[in-house]
C-alpha cells in the first residue's frame, strides 16, 4: 500500500488517481501513525521551496519523513517532493531541505541559454544515468516524461538517476538506497509515468 503525504502541498489528487488507475492500493494522509503503515511513501509538493519546507516542519512529517527513510521504507519525492530531498535550496534565499541526499537546488536562471522559457514546462526526453536504477528498470533512454519547474538540483551526482536536455542537462531523477527523485510529474506523463509509479509499488511491496 502506497501513502501519499499530506503537508498542504501537493497535486494529491491526481496522484492518487493514477496509482488508483494501475491498480494499487493508495491513500493520502497526513498522520503519522497511518503513514507508518504504508509500504512506500510518495512526498508531493509543488509551488516555493520554503513554504514547503516550513509546512514540514510545522507538521511534524519532516522527523517523519527523515526517520522512515532511514529505517529503509522506500520514497519518492516528486517535482518540489524531490527538491526537498535535498540539503538546500537557493529558491529565493537559502533554505534547510531534509538533508537525504546530497546536494542542492539552484535557479535555471542565469544558468541556461538566454532564448530558453523559465520555466521548463512540456514533454522532454529522460537520459538514463544509472542503467541500475530499479525504478527505471521497465524505462528506456528517450522515454518522454512531464516537467514543470525552475530550479533544479546540482551537486548531487552520487545519487542521479536520469537526466534531461534543456539548454544544459538537468537532473531529471535520483535514487540513493531506498530514496528515490522525480523531477516531473509521473502523474501527468502518460503511460511512461504509470509504469514508474507501477514499479515504486513493487518495489515497495518487496522492500
Amino acid at each position: 500500500m502506497i501513502g501519499i503525504i499530506d503537508y498542504g502541498v501537493g497535486n494529491l489528487f491526481s496522484l492518487k488517481s493514477s496509482f488508483e488507475a494501475i491498480g494499487e492500493e493508495v491513500f493520502v494522509s497526513g498522520d503519522t501513525t497511518e503513514l507508518s503503515r504504508a509500504d512506500g511513501l510518495i512526498l508531493p509538493g509543488v509551488g516555493a521551496f520554503a513554504d514547503a519546507a516550513q509546512k514540514l516542519r510545522d507538521s511534524g512529517l519532516d522527523k517523519f519523513v527523515r526517520e522512515a527513510a532511514q529505517n529503509g521504507t522506500p520514497l519518492m519525492g516528486i517535482c518540489l517532493g524531490m527538491q526537498l530531498l535535498f540539503e538546500k535550496s537557493f529558491e529565493y534565499g537559502e533554505h534547510e531541505g531534509l538533508g537525504l541526499l546530497k546536494g542542492q537546488v539552484v535557479p535555471m536562471n542565469g544558468s541556461l541559454p538566454s532564448d530558453l522559457k523559465i520555466p521548463h514546462i512540456g514533454w522532454n526526453g529522460l537520459n538514463i544515468a544509472d542503467n541500475t536504477c530499479p525504478l527505471f528498470r521497465n524505462i528506456k533512454d528517450g522515454d518522454c516524461v512531464y516537467f514543470v519547474h525552475s530550479f533544479y538540483a546540482e551537486g548531487c551526482e552520487d545519487s542521479l538517476a536520469a537526466t534531461t536536455e534543456y539548454g544544459k542537462e538537468l537532473t531529471a531523477a535520483v535514487a540513493k538506497g531506498n530514496v528515490y527523485g522525480c523531477q516531473f510529474h509521473p502523474e501527468k506523463s502518460g503511460t511512461v509515468g504509470l509504469e514508474i509509479l507501477r514499479t515504486f509499488s513493487n518495489i515497495s511491496k518487496n522492500a
